[in-house]
């Protein structure tokens, strides 16, 4: 009766509780950790704009998750293997040298149950609400440990370096945009995202990435009117073309002096042929000079979304892209940057637009040499690489480093490329199937 008196004694209860609040503080480490790191800053975000403290809190923490990652670890680690050191000091007590076994599978139960998987469990299934309420308690616990966080995390550091690892802390602010599309291929792979809704949004983040030379429309292609031309023949140019916008040239097409907008240059002819004391007969001195605007031109290698934020500034939607030589290499407008968000724009006066590619029988996709590989990609919901070339031909081109013949073929990306037509340098049809 004594000895069992002396084994449950005061010490015995005081080193029993101590296991057991060790544990609690042990499962609010893990529970914090995951619910921090788990916790989407979106929602968190949206908390702290309706007023939540908690959510700013942790908003701010994990602004620094190698700091809020190491304290959290650091005080885990305290208290698990403290927790370890009093219950094999009590199960040796109470059952001598065989107390070790028996603690260290006690200990490992108790931790693996009530101070992992339990809390761990509860902080994913409730991330943003239990980040939100340990915010507080976490943030006193980051400031008390810093100075041995940022000892370990310089250690650390200098250990990475020395195999050739280095950390970059801004690369969280690189990777959001690659979280958000990885998120948005998830969603469309399960069901849940539409392609056309997939695809805006993935568009709108790509604007920052993409240059005007990527979309804009080639010089070869371009409407414009020669301004020695008679009036009546530029007039009829310009009822004719679906364009409300042409610039103007005169000896060559590069010699670009104006832009013409449709409406300007009918109400000029109005008032010139209609008008208060107008003569039908003074159409033939009509000078489209007094009508062109100053041409608006932009260098090829402006992003998509500088150039719109630019169209937006200067009120217009028209510009002339150039090279580093001040050479005409093509125009692009406000619609061809809206495009790249919410798909092909059309109205009544546009010409239907072309289909990217046509199926055969055989199971080949029939595609033009100059279409985009990006509206490729979009159509087909392919994933060819757009980095060295803009177009179909330019990427068969590129990877070819040729310009191959009719007939020859070619593999890669997982793609099967066959070159059906050529003209002078140009690859103007193609068969592609996916390998």
């Amino acid at each position: 009766m004594d000895t069992a008196t002396t084994l449950y004694d005061t010490a015995f209860w005081l080193t029993a509780g101590a296991i057991i609040l060790l544990l609690v503080l042990s499962a609010f480490f893990s529970g914090s950790e995951t619910a921090l790191t788990a916790a989407s800053r979106g929602k968190l975000r949206a908390q702290a704009d309706r007023g939540s403290k908690g959510a700013q809190t942790a908003l701010n923490i994990t602004e620094d998750n190698e700091r809020l990652i190491g304290s959290v670890l650091l005080g885990n680690n305290l208290v698990n293997i403290l927790a370890a050191s009093l219950a094999t000091a009590l199960f040796t007590r109470l059952f001598g040298e065989g107390g070790v076994a028996l603690a260290t599978l006690m200990m490992t139960f108790l931790v693996l149950i009530f101070a992992e998987v339990l809390p761990k469990t509860y902080a994913i299934t409730n991330s943003e609400s239990a980040a939100a309420k340990v915010s507080p308690v976490i943030r006193l616990i980051i400031l008390a440990f810093s100075p041995i966080v940022s000892a370990v995390r310089a250690l650390v550091r200098v250990l990475l370096r020395v195999f050739g690892v280095k950390i970059d802390p801004d690369s969280h602010i690189l990777a959001v945009r690659e979280e958000i599309a990885g998120a948005l291929q998830l969603g469309h792979s399960e069901g849940v995202v539409e392609k056309e809704d997939r695809d805006r949004i993935l568009g709108a983040l790509d604007l920052a990435e993409r240059a005007v030379e990527e979309i804009m429309l080639h010089r070869s292609n371009i409407e414009m009117l020669d301004a020695d031309e008679s009036p009546e023949k530029l007039l009829s140019q310009c009822l004719d073309s679906p364009y409300t916008r042409l610039p103007v040239f005169r000896d060559e097409p590069e010699n670009v002096i104006g832009v013409i907008h449709a409406k300007d240059l009918l109400r000029a002819i109005n008032k010139q042929v209609r008008g208060s004391g107008g003569d039908p007969e003074a159409l033939a001195k009509f000078d489209i000079m007094d009508v062109v605007k100053e041409p608006y031109f932009v260098p090829e290698t402006t992003s998509l979304d500088d150039q719109m934020r630019e169209f937006l500034r200067r009120h217009t939607h028209f510009a002339l892209v150039v090279d580093e030589y001040g050479a005409l290499r093509g125009l692009i407008t406000l619609e061809d940057i809206l495009e790249e968000i919410v798909g092909e724009i059309t109205d009544e006066f546009d010409e239907e637009a072309d289909i990217p590619f046509q199926k055969s029988d055989d199971g080949h996709y029939l595609v033009e040499g100059d279409t985009t590989i990006r509206d490729l990609n979009r159509a087909a919901d392919w994933a060819l690489p757009d980095e060295e070339a803009n177009t179909v031909a330019g990427l068969v081109i590129h990877e070819a480093q040729l310009i191959p013949n009719p007939g020859q073929v070619f593999s890669f990306h997982g793609f099967r490329f066959e070159v059906c037509e050529r003209e002078n340098n140009r690859i103007t049809m193609l068969k592609i199937r996916p390998l």
